[in-house]
């Protein structure tokens, strides 16, 4: 049985391939290649994403081992060495930030839980710096936000064009429809991005074990990006809401 790995920034996605009855899989991790690690996961699908990891790069030795309806295990397969990516956030220098990139929604207005004062407040969505960041972005799917698109307008300055690197992080996004994100630069799009799907939990909870955090990393194209004052639009046009942990722009290592 041979392994395979994808890595992203907090998370590393392993594959492999396996033919026959198997009552479950059993994935071990380590960080040293000598010692067959901790358990970290039983399951009956030939995939498993280690996540939780963190912004810094981590590498992982992994293992998987077939269990049978009885009980019996097989060897382990053959050691596959992973490593999670390194966000931009540790290895950049922020241009402008919004929030902190610390794992909650503290900070960002209406946190953790006053979502229903969106539409009073933010009529036109925010447009930073001019006004606050509200933690959660409703989509279509969200009658309590009317039912339609929200774009967000993040503003900041350039002296210098050069390639950014945009960060954006979740706390949480909706279980079922998260969505798509759509971002564009100075009215020039840029990137589409499926969102992953959360826990259904961080309209109302800032923080904590309940989440389930993602990050979004992408460039932003120089063809993009003007010398002075810069608009990085987020459109949210389809699905339901997503809940910001903190989103800035950098300039990449």
């Amino acid at each position: 049985m041979k392994l395979s790995a994808t890595p992203g920034i907090g998370w590393i996605d392993l594959a492999w391939a396996h033919h026959g009855f198997v009552d479950h899989f059993a994935i071990y991790a380590s960080d040293s290649p000598f010692v067959q690690g901790e358990l970290v996961e039983k399951t009956v699908y030939t995939r498993f994403r280690h996540a939780n990891l963190g912004p810094r790069s981590r590498t992982f030795y992994y293992r998987v081992v077939t269990v049978d309806a009885a009980g019996n295990r097989s060897r382990p397969s053959p050691m596959l060495r992973a490593s999670s990516l390194t966000s931009v956030t540790v290895s950049g220098q922020p241009v402008a930030v919004i929030g902190e990139f610390d794992r909650t929604s503290r900070g960002l207005a209406l946190a953790p839980n006053g979502y229903q004062q969106y539409t009073a407040r933010f009529p036109n969505g925010p447009d930073y710096p001019a006004s606050d960041w509200p933690y959660l972005h409703p989509g279509p799917a969200d009658k309590w936000a009317g039912s339609k698109p929200h774009s967000f307008r993040f503003r900041f300055t350039l002296p210098v064009v050069r390639d950014l690197v945009l960060a954006v992080w979740l706390i949480d996004t909706h279980a079922t429809i998260p969505g798509v994100l759509s971002l564009s630069c100075n009215d020039t799009s840029f990137a589409e991005v499926p969102l992953e799907r959360g826990a259904t939990k961080g309209s109302t909870v800032g923080e904590g074990p309940s989440l389930r955090p993602s990050i979004v990393e992408v460039a932003v194209p120089a063809s993009a990006l003007r010398h002075g004052a810069n608009m990085i639009t987020f459109t949210k046009a389809s699905g339901s809401w997503h809940a910001y942990d903190a989103v800035g722009v950098f300039t990449p290592a």
